[in-house]
């Protein structure tokens, strides 16, 4: 019953979701023939950097919307993240300004609206998953991800460089905000004042506490990459790695975020009381993810060099040799994409937080220790080896999870 009452909305999900990853995935080969590996190494740094600020830019309180108690509630929490977001994009402008002028180019002054894009995304997201409005949030996604990948191949065409390549993010990121319609003002439902704001805050202070450094650490892992790379190999390595990942997580995107969508707000519907219902809907998730990864991890094994070579050209090789090294990365974090939303509904992030440290710890140096190996495909292989011991570890441990309301 369980899984049932999460195949309607998934399924409208999903339905979004493929349109929106069909086209990046369908525009991928002429976006690399557009766009030089360095130019794209350039752009995936600058990515990394805003969606490390983006990701904590509403503090993490976006997240507790499903959980408010009631709409009043609800509007004070938006309106909370408001406030945060406009004050972190105003420190954006002055970082920018210090980026830019630290890297001697321009590209760093999109930082300001790119973080405050993509911050408002998140909120008019979760406001929307609130009240399971899921076919607006299936036509968001399209527009995001599909009609980024389409308007960067315009920019491309018109030569636009790295400018065109964060300016068409920016764009779908606004089309999709469109589409969500996040009430600006200040009455939703209820009166909502600044006694009300200070309420939900201090009820809701564990996002925060405890989701923000996870979810802020977890974005850094992709910036501390993507500059280690560009240290140790080049930008043209750096864009043979985002190339790779943008592609190969585009299923985990596709899939993930369709069930992450519909999980959350069934899970959070208990209070954060683990019940055998939704231990079963946890374990259910993990099984049918599963089993679409195991396919993905041998068709890279197999394949991954050949596809990326004939998908994007030949210079292109060395990002195929990446992907075949990190199949097995691939295939645990696609199971684990959409299971992020487990602890924040069971009201686990002070366990959730301490795992993820140390997951991204051992990932970092996993990294370190293969890039002293000369290669990116020894990076990957022991980015590999590492991640399917932790992911491992962390899918029996929610599956075992004890039926009481405590974390362990």
């Amino acid at each position: 019953m369980a899984a049932a009452g999460l195949l309607r909305p998934t399924l409208t999900l999903l339905t979004g979701g493929a349109l929106a990853q069909a086209l990046p995935l369908l525009l991928g080969p002429w976006l690399a023939r557009l766009y030089s590996p360095q130019e794209f190494g350039v752009y995936h740094l600058f990515a990394a950097v805003a969606a490390n600020v983006a990701v904590v830019a509403c503090a993490r309180y976006e997240f507790a919307l499903p959980l408010a108690a009631d709409e009043s509630e609800a509007g004070a929490l938006r309106l909370l993240c408001l406030m945060l977001l406009g004050g972190v994009t105003l420190v954006c402008v002055v970082a920018a300004a210090l980026w830019a002028w630290i890297a001697g180019a321009l590209w760093p002054a999109w930082l300001p609206l790119a973080v405050g894009v993509l911050g408002a995304v998140s909120l008019a997201t979760l406001w929307a998953t609130r009240q399971q409005r899921f076919p607006a949030l299936a036509v968001a996604r399209v527009l995001q991800h599909g009609g980024g990948a389409v308007a960067q191949t315009v920019a491309g065409v018109l030569h636009a460089g790295v400018h065109g390549l964060i300016g068409a993010t920016v764009a779908a990121g606004l089309a999709a905000l469109a589409v969500l319609r996040l009430p600006w003002g200040r009455r939703v439902a209820g009166r909502v004042d600044q006694q009300a704001i200070q309420s939900a805050a201090r009820r809701h202070r564990e996002f925060p506490l405890l989701n923000t450094p996870h979810a802020f650490l977890g974005a850094l892992q992709d910036t501390v990459t993507v500059a280690l790379i560009s240290a140790q190999l080049g930008s043209a390595a750096a864009g043979a790695w985002g190339l790779a990942l943008r592609y190969l997580k585009a299923p985990a995107t596709l899939v993930g975020g369709a069930l992450s969508q519909a999980l959350y707000p069934r899970l959070a519907a208990g209070g954060g009381r683990i019940t055998a219902e939704s231990r079963a809907t946890v374990r259910q998730a993990m099984l049918t993810l599963a089993a679409i990864a195991t396919p993905l991890v041998g068709l890279l094994w197999a394949w991954g060099p050949q596809l990326f070579a004939w998908a994007f050209g030949e210079r292109w090789r060395e990002a195929g040799e990446l992907a075949r090294a990190l199949a097995l990365y691939i295939g645990v974090h696609f199971i684990a994409s959409p299971l992020a939303v487990v602890t924040m509904a069971w009201q686990a992030q002070a366990w959730a937080l301490r795992l993820a440290l140390v997951g991204q710890l051992a990932f970092i140096v996993a990294l370190a220790i293969g890039l002293q190996l000369g290669s990116l495909a020894a990076a990957g292989w022991v980015v590999s080896g590492v991640t399917a011991a932790y992911f491992g570890w962390y899918f029996w441990r929610l599956a075992r999870w004890p039926l009481s309301e405590a974390a362990p």
